[in-house]
């Protein structure tokens, strides 16, 4: 890192930034951490990113589309530094537990067992460092039956039960971007922010368990309780809610597809008079209720079917508009990263990477007054030199 990459990271992370002057020690791979500790970096903490030499994060290797970058990495990785140490070694032992003794937040997703393999076990870092917030993420947590299980999204989004009401009726389909671990990710940053204000009052560190299967588990509440109480499982109904209808996105004459939702019985009312051209529907005892409408599903969506393939979708479009009913387009990744609502917001901006500027997305915590600090997307080891020598300089200035 050179003296103007520095200046730049230290004034992004100004006084302003909610976590400024809080230092991240990240042991970390693939997607769970490295967004938890992405976002602690957006809110201004200064993120130490250590990597093993052979390689470093998995996630760099996943592919080479940004700039000969992987995708998961840039999105994952901005705004931290990276420094590369032999854990196994007795100077990469030395330095880890130097930065560690400087940190108030630990962060790691190791496989099961490996940072307590390594000497940095959850008894042991309060013995040495009770100030410190020690938060693991892990596939099923640190205790139980599954504890030792290795755990990647799909499989989380199995066990779960994410797969038995997304896809088709005929067959799952799992969410198209890594939910498990995104979810893992934010419930962890909201544990850590937590944990921060606690020790303001009580001057202690903590342990924060997070497991993957138990935050997806918590997302899967709503279908859950009719499993529950209604001894129910629910069915998969592709591109549209499976408890609420009509909701989800449904064919139009253009050969297109319209994306529109029915919430209360005022919409409902309106739906079938301004859009569908059938008052009639309204009070029908098969539609009356959305309980109904559930019920009788099959029935209500072959006669909104058979009426939107009359019309094209700029009609069926420009109706639920005036109706009231909330409706929005099914964009591709195209539409989406040209999307003129993210263009009006200023929402794209660039970071530094050893491949030059690449496009970044600003994060969505919009917090009033801050800036957020996004800087560079480090190279494996980037910063090792300096981190190694910042340490030389607190141990000199401590004797």
């Amino acid at each position: 890192m050179t003296e103007n990459d520095a200046a730049n990271i230290d004034q992004a992370r100004n006084d302003e930034s909610p976590l400024a002057g809080i230092r991240v020690i990240a042991l970390e791979h693939a997607v769970a951490a490295p967004l938890c500790s992405r976002h602690l970096a957006d809110l201004g903490a200064d993120v130490i990113k250590v990597e093993s030499p052979s390689g470093g994060d998995l996630a760099r290797h996943y592919d080479s589309v940004v700039a000969g970058q992987s995708a998961y990495f840039v999105w994952a990785n901005r705004s931290k530094r990276s420094v590369a140490l032999d854990l196994k070694s007795d100077e990469g032992q030395k330095a880890f537990s130097g930065l560690l003794a400087r940190a108030d937040i630990f962060v790691h997703n190791l496989g099961p067992g490996a940072v307590e393999r390594l000497g940095f076990g959850r008894q042991e870092l309060r013995r040495r460092f009770p100030r410190l917030i020690n938060c693991a993420i892990s596939g099923y947590g640190s205790d139980g039956p599954y504890r030792d299980r290795k755990a990647f999204d799909l499989l989380i989004q199995g066990e779960a039960g994410l797969l038995s009401v997304t896809g088709e009726p005929e067959r799952p389909a799992k969410v198209g971007i890594s939910v498990a671990d995104m979810c893992a990710g934010i419930y962890a940053v909201s544990a850590i922010l937590a944990a921060v204000l606690r020790r303001e009052r009580t001057g202690a560190g903590a342990f924060i368990d997070t497991s993957m299967f138990e935050c997806l588990s918590e997302w899967m509440m709503a279908p859950a309780y009719h499993q529950l109480y209604a001894g129910v499982q629910l069915p998969r109904a592709g591109a549209r809610h499976n408890m609420m209808v009509p909701y989800g996105v449904y064919p139009t004459g253009a050969g297109e597809h319209v994306n529109f939702a029915v919430q209360t019985a005022a919409q409902w009312a309106r739906l079938c008079e301004q859009v569908l051209d059938r008052p009639d529907l309204i009070n029908d005892e098969r539609f009356a209720t959305n309980e109904l409408r559930v019920r009788n599903r099959v029935d209500l969506e072959s006669v909104i079917e058979a009426k939107l393939a009359e019309l094209g979708t700029s009609q069926v479009t420009k109706r639920l508009t005036a109706a009231g009913i909330p409706t929005a387009a099914v964009n591709d990744l195209d539409d989406l990263v040209h999307h003129p609502q993210h263009e009006a917001r200023a929402r794209w901006t660039q970071a530094s990477s050893p491949e030059g500027p690449v496009r970044v997305l600003r994060s969505p915590f919009n917090l009033d007054g801050l800036e957020e600090p996004i800087t560079a997307i480090p190279g494996l080891g980037e910063h090792t030199e300096t981190i190694l020598a910042e340490l030389r300089q607190t141990d000199g200035k401590a004797g």
